[in-house]
């Protein structure tokens, strides 16, 4: 009896860190602005969103619970042109959605801290204090961090949220889409849901997590404990898109409040969502677990991409991942703090010239992210139909088939987005 709840236990923490990963751009920014700008009218996309991208996410835990490797691994079981779509999306997202989430950290530190360095210097500072974690305490320190930051903001967010409803004009509840929706609605509609509730490349990360969480606690997770963990962070990633979409309802909706396109600017905003609901005490309260639960955001992004490139480093070098210690070895070390560094600084070059608009820096990460999901929920869907997957492992032919609506249903919203880009 007493073995079942320790495997669970031991178990739990890939799908927090996806969790954590999640809250960031695509919750904080995003779901508020969608609130604020819409009412609750784009709650059913949002669920949808969830539904269609469900099966690719979940793949990355199936599939580690089942071979012990991660998704990277079944990518190259189809060929090194697999991996190499990989390659090239993880270049064309890394050094948008880092800055981004930083950015947006630097900009509530500098409110609910009252620091008077400039955005870009607290920015460069998080990024560094982050890079000195993940390279001293590796996956132990982050699995254990990110845990008890992600309980303290459910609770406040969950407070707050239960404060504003009476606020909120539910005669907008029944529209499905916004009125008279036009170009740049669906331009940002698209910059929601690339980031809802998170790219799905961050599947091959809660791989990779898993993998590593089993060496950190020598228990390697039944699929049904797997599961357990990735719905928890799953489900519990929409409750927390449709709480920051009610208090951008019920705060700022039809209020002809604007959001700033500053970090700081929005910043203040966003705490000021908390403030309205549960009071002024709780300006400070609020603030500080809003910059801790961003900066385990920061931090599980500047490790899925390190931890990527160990990996692809050993799937060319024909090592194996799971009995290979990743982050022990002098190879492995290198290339992960090698990956690391090149991602803060280019991340910090980006700040640089984007620092003064948070606005279209969240915007560019998550369109790029959503143009590229429909090619990693494909790759993801191939992997776990190969002849390679073990076949008592595979999904069964539901979850299949919604995996490939999924997939079909991300590919005609990006050809539409692009469609409007280019001839509107």
């Amino acid at each position: 009896m007493l073995g079942k709840p320790t495997g669970i236990l031991k178990a739990i923490g890939p799908g927090v860190l996806f969790a954590a990963t999640a809250v960031g751009a695509s919750h904080l920014v995003q779901s508020t602005r969608a609130g604020a700008r819409y009412g609750l009218a784009l709650v059913l996309l949002i669920l949808l969103t969830y539904v269609a991208k469900y099966p690719a996410f979940r793949f990355g835990a199936q599939y580690a619970s089942a071979t012990g490797n991660s998704l990277l691994h079944g990518y190259r079981n189809q060929g090194k042109w697999a991996v190499s779509i990989y390659i090239v999306i993880a270049l064309g997202t890394m050094f948008a959605a880092v800055p981004a989430v930083t950015l947006i950290t630097a900009g509530l530190a500098k409110v609910a801290f009252g620091l008077q360095m400039s955005t870009l210097s607290i920015s460069v500072a998080i990024l560094a204090i982050c890079t000195a974690i993940l390279v001293i305490g590796g996956y132990h320190l982050l699995d254990r961090l990110v845990k008890v930051l992600m309980v303290v903001l459910v609770i406040a967010t969950l407070v707050a949220t239960a404060l504003v409803i009476p606020k909120i004009d539910w005669a907008v509840s029944a529209m499905i889409m916004p009125r008279g929706i036009d170009n740049a609605d669906v331009f940002f509609i698209v910059a929601l849901l690339g980031m809802m509730p998170s790219s799905v490349d961050i599947s091959v990360w809660h791989s990779l997590w898993s993998v590593a969480k089993a060496r950190d606690s020598g228990h390697r997770p039944t699929l049904s404990e797997s599961l357990l963990d990735f719905h928890i962070g799953y489900i519990g990633a929409f409750v927390l898109a449709l709480c920051f979409v009610l208090l951008g309802a019920g705060v700022m909706h039809k209020s002809g409040i604007q959001f700033e396109s500053s970090a700081a600017g929005f910043a203040a905003q966003l705490i000021d969502l908390y403030k309205q609901s549960l009071g002024e005490w709780s300006g400070p309260l609020i603030g500080i677990v809003a910059v801790a639960v961003m900066f385990s955001t920061v931090l599980a992004g500047l490790d899925g991409y390190p931890r990527a490139a160990v990996s692809l480093l050993k799937i060319y070098t024909g090592r194996k991942s799971p009995a290979a210690k990743s982050k022990t070895s002098p190879d492995s070390k290198t290339v992960y703090v090698s990956t690391l560094i090149a991602l803060v600084l280019g991340s910090i070059l980006i700040l640089y010239f984007f620092v003064t608009s948070l606005k279209l820096v969240i915007d560019i990460a998550s369109t790029i992210l959503f143009l590229f999901a429909p090619l990693i929920a494909w790759l993801n869907h191939r992997t776990m139909t190969s002849s390679q997957f073990p076949l008592n492992a595979r999904p069964g032919r539901g979850l299949l088939a919604l995996s490939a609506i999924g997939v079909i249903w991300m590919a005609a919203f990006s050809a539409y987005f692009l469609y409007l880009k280019m001839f509107s």
